[in-house]
């Protein structure tokens, strides 16, 4: 499964005073990447890909690691569960690139 989250704190000391989040966000990131599970991170979002139990045990881990930083926590997850398939965060964006080059 390919999981999309986003997760910020609220309620707290933890934004700049320009609205930024980015030291909770950075602990959040990096429960994902010490995870050993593929991964990306953007600007809006992390993807973590595996099977549900770790994936859903990293989502939580990284949600805690943010509650460090406020008294709540804002976490938007998007799944694609998809049994069977590894190495779709990658192999879904190859197709989209591959589909784009036919355009041409």
């Amino acid at each position: 499964m390919i999981v999309a989250f986003s997760v910020a704190p609220s309620g707290g000391p933890s934004e700049q005073a320009d609205g930024s989040v980015h030291d909770a966000v950075a602990a959040a990131v990096r429960v994902v990447r010490e995870s050993g599970l593929p991964n990306r991170t953007s600007s809006m979002f992390t993807e973590l890909e595996g099977e549900w139990d770790e994936v859903m045990d990293v989502v939580k881990r990284a949600t805690e690691a943010v509650g460090a930083y406020g008294s709540r926590v804002s976490l938007v997850l998007k799944a694609d569960i998809r049994p069977g398939h590894t190495g779709e965060i990658d192999g879904k964006l190859e197709r989209l690139e591959a589909a784009l080059g036919e355009e041409r």
